[in-house]
């Protein structure tokens, strides 16, 4: 379900490639016009305005923005211009990757709070766009349990409806207990079986059901057995499946905490979310540490960076 608040659109896709136009021109970029055109249409608008832009100019839009921009408007502002697959193969292969870091953390969050739809979508343009499978990459850069773990994730396909079996239930919550806090060591196995083969539903279900019968989360459990990015990994489906608004809220929190902001997971989480979920990020954000989203943002970011963030953001009603 779409979050984004999108105002009723007056202009055309036309007329929003030639404000764009005009807002490239002369001395420096317009940039503040650039945030109110782009950060106020949704997926399918921002792909007619590209269309336009390339056949009145013949340029990418994004290849502009790119020349025009920089720093952290420059990356969040092209991260938003693809639509939701685009944008998740394209941060999952840099993280993967390079050129810079690779960031095993970042490509873990992206492909565990995702759906077996939008993997698979993302799957697709990943080797349309790479030239290479998504699961090579990960052979390639992750390791050990970690790596079985996403291998299992982004093969396996689950159900997204709400339905689920409360016998199956059961019999997951004892299996994981078995191949955890009971046993000396652990079977990671059974975890990855679990965690990369349930729909979200069940695995709330399994998470309720674990504090039933044995007093203790699944979440500590999972904390107290693992380790590392598997652990963070297996954090992260859990958590997703309890409830994504309240995982990123705590991610952006996380990011925002101490002495510097990680900009890379603010603007990550704030574009790619926007659309999916952001009103219940607000709202749990509000709940969780007293202050708004958009006051949190707004204190550890300036400039355009930060206009285009809040212009995400939206209202804090």
């Amino acid at each position: 379900m779409s979050s984004l608040i999108v105002p009723p659109v007056m202009t055309s896709p036309r007329d929003d490639a030639i404000h764009l136009h005009k807002a490239f021109k002369g001395f420096g970029c317009d940039k503040s016009a650039v945030i109110n055109i782009l950060a106020h249409r949704d997926a399918t608008q921002r792909a007619y305005i590209k269309h336009e832009y390339r056949t009145m100019y013949s340029e990418d839009l994004n290849h502009r923005l790119s020349s025009e921009l920089s720093g952290n408007t420059k990356k969040a502002l092209l991260l938003w211009t693809h639509d939701p697959p685009t944008r998740d193969a394209t941060i999952v292969r840099e993280a993967l990757t390079g050129p810079n870091i690779v960031d095993l953390r970042a490509a873990t969050e992206v492909i565990c709070s995702r759906t077996s739809t939008q993997i698979t979508q993302f799957k697709q343009i990943y080797f349309s766009l790479f030239g290479v499978y998504l699961e090579h990459d990960i052979q390639t850069q992750a390791s050990g349990d970690h790596k079985n773990l996403l291998l299992a994730y982004v093969a396996t396909p689950r159900y997204e409806g709400l339905d689920f079996d409360r016998y199956m239930v059961e019999n997951d919550a004892k299996a994981l207990f078995k191949a955890g806090e009971r046993k000396l060591g652990t079977d990671e196995k059974k975890f990855i079986e679990i965690f990369s083969g349930r729909s979200s539903a069940h695995l709330n279900a399994v998470s309720v059901a674990y504090h039933n019968m044995y007093g203790n989360s699944l979440k500590k459990a999972v904390k107290k057995e693992t380790s590392g990015l598997f652990e963070y990994g297996l954090v992260t489906i859990l958590q997703c499946a309890e409830h994504p608004g309240r995982y990123f809220a705590k991610v952006l929190h996380k990011a925002m905490k101490g002495l510097g902001t990680d900009d890379s997971t603010l603007l990550r989480v704030t574009v790619s979310r926007a659309e999916i979920d952001m009103q219940y990020i607000k709202a749990e954000y509000h709940k969780k540490y007293g202050k708004t989203l958009s006051d949190a943002v707004r204190s550890e970011t300036s400039g355009s960076y930060r206009d285009f963030l809040l212009a995400l953001i939206g209202p804090s009603h």
